[in-house]
């Protein structure tokens, strides 16, 4: 599958699980700030995903929610190097570097983009 295909489904999945215009949704739109998915949407997105390109997202896989309830992972509200790791090993495909600089547990969410959808989605097809 060609990566404008797959840009354009995952735009689509986006779009149709936020009820938003396709247009609306560019690849560096944060889910949650830019495009005001709630968390019910991350379900609806991930149900999206799986139906648009014929792939199992197991629980936590695409949305890693353990990382907020372990104390290993955070303390006083920022990312602890064992979180960091963590989100490295899950989350392969998003810009933890970046986050490195302020790991706050408030900005995880901005890690979740389309473009992080779109580069899961590619490795899920590679595999």
């Amino acid at each position: 599958m060609e990566d404008n295909e797959i840009i354009s489904k995952v735009t689509e999945c986006v779009a149709n699980a936020l009820g938003r215009d396709e247009e609306e949704v560019k690849l560096e739109s944060v889910l949650s700030r830019d495009l005001e998915a709630e968390s019910i949407d991350y379900l609806d997105i991930t149900f999206q995903l799986e139906k648009a390109f014929g792939i199992k997202i197991e629980k936590d896989e695409l949305f890693p929610q353990k990382i907020f309830q372990d104390a290993r992972y955070v303390s006083d509200g920022v990312v602890t190097a064992d979180g960091l790791a963590f989100l490295e090993q899950k989350l392969p495909y998003a810009d933890i570097a970046s986050f490195r600089v302020d790991p706050k547990v408030t900005a995880v969410p901005n890690l979740f983009t389309v473009s992080l959808l779109v580069n899961y989605v590619k490795t899920k097809i590679a595999a």
